[in-house]
């Protein structure tokens, strides 16, 4: 959503990663991305391993992973030293479990930062958070970056996943199976905070687009502006092959470059096609 956002270096480039990380369902890739700017909050990058990224019969998966950056930062003192990336991966399939089977010394090749990351809060409001899943990863440096830090409400499945809840600062918990936190929805949650202080707050929200579309209804219905991470397949990231195009009020548009990151005023709904 952000008018400005910060462009990839031409091609596909080697980051060498630096530290594997479990956080119960999770794993945190950190790597050294040498010739990449920092990216801003809300943008993603298209992941590859350097080495046997396919495997089995299949030889799956063929095409890389869109993800979005959990937190950035200089490495050292200056920018020197590179640029330390940090991705939120869960094993759900042939190209995460290849992701989460990375180790230190081990090459991923990535392009990115691409599409377009979050704005500012509007009118004097105070950001608040809503992450479910993996979804949490823009919500984590976007939070780190805000002047004031950020209230964050998450929600997970179970209490494996809850884990990730640790990444963020001070975050309200809900859980499906009530393992966690509050015993339901994080939109629930989300729902009793408008009603105490939907005038006061912008939301951001990135999670399963059942989750999203809900953030959307609920901010609708309570006047509170809301900017949307959406999820969509994606074979490129930057605009070439068409297939994360996403429908809004105002026609169709390429989420790896008018997004990922969509005010929820624009949108029909968060149910966007895989």
């Amino acid at each position: 959503m952000s008018a400005e956002r910060t462009l990839a270096p031409f091609g596909r480039r080697l980051a060498p990663i630096t530290a594997s990380e479990q956080h119960g369902a999770y794993v945190v890739l950190r790597c050294s991305d040498l010739e990449g700017p920092p990216p801003d909050p809300g943008q993603f990058y298209m992941l590859a391993a350097s080495s046997r990224w396919g495997g089995g019969d299949s030889e799956r998966p063929f095409l890389p992973r869109a993800f979005s950056v959990l937190r950035a930062g200089w490495v050292g003192a200056d920018s020197n030293g590179g640029v330390e990336l940090q991705f939120l991966v869960e094993d759900v399939g042939p190209g995460t479990k290849r992701l989460c089977e990375l180790r230190p010394g081990d090459g991923l090749l990535l392009v990115g930062p691409l599409g377009s990351g979050f704005a500012q809060p509007r009118d004097g409001r105070r950001a608040l958070l809503v992450g479910g899943g993996v979804g949490i990863a823009p919500l984590a440096i976007w939070q780190d970056q805000l002047a004031a830090g950020a209230q964050a409400l998450l929600g997970f499945r179970d209490a494996a996943r809850a884990a990730g809840a640790a990444l963020l600062a001070s975050a309200q918990v809900a859980t499906d199976d009530g393992s966690v936190g509050h015993h339901g929805l994080v939109t629930e949650l989300l729902a009793l905070e408008l009603e105490r202080a939907a005038d006061e707050v912008e939301v951001y929200a990135c999670g399963p687009p059942a989750m999203l579309d809900t953030v959307r209804q609920l901010c609708a219905e309570h006047a509170a502006p809301a900017q949307l991470a959406l999820e969509s397949g994606m074979a490129c990231g930057f605009g070439a092959c068409f297939g994360c195009v996403v429908p809004t009020r105002d026609g169709y548009v390429r989420l790896c470059l008018e997004g990922p990151v969509l005010d929820a005023a624009v949108l029909e709904t968060a149910l966007v096609e895989q």
